[in-house]
């Protein structure tokens, strides 16, 4: 089992900023243990590394003890529903056509609705997943829902810092 110190150590030095930066942005104050958990877990799933999502799964089910069961399991779902919609959202932005965006999109999206954490730390970690997969649309309605929901831009900013640099680690360890 990978601990986060083990793949830390896997990083290059010319990776030492990343490995750096992946213990600082897990210590983040603002966002609660099941945020920053939630959102390493569903970014590590997201960035595709292997070593790198079972050592935030350990680590993770570490800090978060007997919570860390729902966590994962909304983070895990989030991954892929982003996986899935970010694909299918940044094609109708980028392409540009008005008659795309009032097509039905036809794609099952009821985990959205029924998370075994909270909504909004739901949504937290779908906008650091659609961070990653580079979808505006899908940041844009994740933020405001996050913010409409109580959360503030501090939260959504240490969101995105974290899947930052489980992106850049996931890059890392494989360069």
């Amino acid at each position: 089992m990978a601990s986060l110190e083990v793949v830390r150590s896997e990083l290059a030095d010319v990776h030492k900023d990343t490995r750096l930066n992946l213990s600082a942005v897990l210590e983040s104050t603002t966002l609660t243990p099941e945020q920053r958990w939630g959102t390493a877990v569903a970014c590590a799933f997201a960035a595709r590394n292997e070593r790198l999502k079972e050592a935030m799964l350990n680590e993770a089910k570490t800090a978060l003890g007997e919570k860390s069961g729902p966590v994962i399991e909304d983070a895990r779902a989030a991954a892929s529903l982003m996986a899935m919609n970010n694909v299918f959202y940044r094609f109708r932005h980028m392409v540009g056509k008005e008659s795309y965006a009032t097509k039905r999109a036809g794609l099952r999206m009821n985990r959205l609705a029924q998370v075994l954490t909270n909504k909004v730390d739901f949504e937290l970690v779908c906008l650091a997943v659609s961070a990653i997969n580079g979808c505006e649309m899908c940041i844009q309605n994740h933020e405001k829902v996050v913010l409409d929901g109580g959360l503030t831009e501090d939260h959504v900013h240490d969101a995105v810092r974290i899947a930052s640099v489980i992106h850049a680690a996931a890059v890392g360890l494989e360069s």
